[in-house]
Parts: structure tokens; C-alpha cells; sequence
């Protein structure tokens, strides 16, 4: 199995692209889990493959301490620099398997884009020694819809076309199944609508922030952005296009 520091290494050069086009996540996803999982202000949550802190950030603006654990060191240093004005955001180099917080330490544990790339077994095991007794845990995706207009079916063609594995990790949620034997007891679960509006430029650095799309060098670089260029003016309405999510919320408390 491939670890997950090596996983991390994926996004090493993709970064910037990262920060400046990920989309974040609607604000519903944290009202949902003050009204019906009792987050609450002071509470502290293990935002677990934290990456450059954008669900972090949500969780300290809801008053929330946050210990943001992340193998890559660019990303975690991203989040540094976007975060450091937060006094409770507390930085921490470890993986879902190794944390390194104390034993039964935090209220909830939260995976944001990220538990699809956790050993699940390891990460249960130190989800289980971290979290208080009756912690919860929640596992987060902004789910990009793939046929809901003419051009997100065509931009799922794109990358079919030109990513460079995306069959292989295209694999932005973890299946049903795999959540409900993670979680074992149980689970429930949410969605909410997302989207983002890009022009050209913004819809280039969407595209380059994913793991599975060649950078330049590669020899599908170039006719990748050429083909994107005719796809951004096919269906560009005053030039913008909108790529749109579905906020998915899983949660539960582990057997």
C-alpha cells in the first residue's frame, strides 16, 4: 500500500494551485454539525490531513481550537501562512495513522478531502486512542458533479482523456461501503450544495490543483490546456463557468 507521506508527495507542486482554487465548504456544513452534533466553540477537533487549512480555517472561525495534523510540508506551511492569525490553530507534522496528539485529547476528529487516502484501519485505530470517550468523527467532501450540466460533462471528459491516472484515483469520496465498515456501528450522513465561478484563468488553476493531471513538462500538458480553452469558450456565459459540488457530511462515533 502506498503511504500516506508518499500520497502527500503528490500535491508537492500543485500548492499554490491548491490554495488559490480548492473550493472551500458552505457554511451549512458547519452550522450542521453545531445544531445536531453539539459543536461548540472551545471545543478542540483534529482536522486530520488538514492540507493548506481549509476546513480549518471554518472550524476557527466557528470558534473552534484546531490542531491542523498534515505530512506535506508545503501544504502544511500553506496553512501556516493562511492561518497565523489564529491563536488557537496549532500546526502539527503527523498522519492519520500517527498523529502524535494525546491519548484521548480532542472532541471531534475531522477528515476534510482527505480519508480517502488514510490506511482506514490504522487511521480507526488512532482516531479510537485520540478522541475523548463519545467524540465524534466526521468525514468531509466536496463532491464535483460530473453530468449535472452540458459542461461538466465535458469537462469529465477531459479528464478522462488527458489525466494522467485518473481512473486510478479518482476516488475523491470514499465509497458507502467503506465509510460503513470504517465506522462499523453505524453512521449518518448529509449533503449540501456547492459551487464555484471561474474564468478561464481560475478554471486553469482548478485543473492544474488536482493530482491527476500531467504539469507542464509532461507531453499532455499543453493539448490538455488547449482542449480546456475550447471547452471554457463552448460553454463560458459572460465569461464564467460553474463547477459544481456536493457537500457530503459522514458521521458517527466509533465502535
Amino acid at each position: 500500500m502506498v503511504s500516506e507521506v508518499e500520497t502527500a508527495a503528490r500535491f508537492n507542486d500543485r500548492v499554490a494551485n491548491y490554495v488559490a482554487y480548492r473550493p472551500g465548504y458552505p457554511a451549512e456544513v458547519i452550522e450542521f454539525l453545531r445544531d445536531e452534533l453539539g459543536l461548540a466553540p472551545g471545543a478542540l477537533v483534529a482536522d486530520v490531513g488538514s492540507g493548506t487549512g481549509i476546513l480549518s480555517g471554518l472550524l476557527l472561525e466557528a470558534g473552534c481550537r484546531v490542531a491542523g495534523v498534515e505530512p506535506n510540508d508545503a501544504m502544511r506551511a500553506a496553512a501556516e501562512s493562511r492561518l497565523k492569525s489564529f491563536a488557537e490553530f496549532r500546526s502539527v507534522k503527523g498522519t492519520a495513522e500517527a498523529t502524535t496528539l494525546e491519548p484521548a485529547s480532542v472532541d471531534f476528529v475531522a477528515a476534510a478531502q482527505a480519508f480517502h487516502w488514510f490506511d482506514a484501519e490504522g487511521a480507526r485505530a488512532e482516531f479510537r486512542r485520540i478522541l475523548k470517550p463519545g467524540g465524534w468523527v466526521v468525514l468531509v467532501w466536496n463532491m464535483r458533479r460530473t453530468d449535472s450540466t452540458p459542461f461538466l460533462r465535458d469537462y469529465e471528459k477531459l479528464l478522462r482523456e488527458f489525466g494522467t491516472d485518473y481512473a486510478q484515483v479518482n476516488c475523491e469520496q470514499a465509497s458507502e461501503d467503506q465509510i460503513a465498515e470504517f465506522f462499523a456501528g453505524g453512521f449518518g450522513s448529509a449533503s449540501f450544495d456547492n459551487f464555484q465561478s471561474f474564468d478561464f484563468s481560475g478554471l486553469r488553476g482548478r485543473l492544474l490543483s488536482s493530482s491527476y493531471v500531467p504539469l507542464a513538462g509532461h507531453p499532455k500538458f499543453e493539448p490538455m490546456l488547449a482542449a480546456l480553452r475550447q471547452l471554457f469558450d463552448a460553454h463560458q456565459r459572460q465569461d464564467r463557468v460553474r463547477v459544481e459540488y456536493d457537500a457530503k457530511v459522514y458521521y458517527g462515533r466509533l465502535a
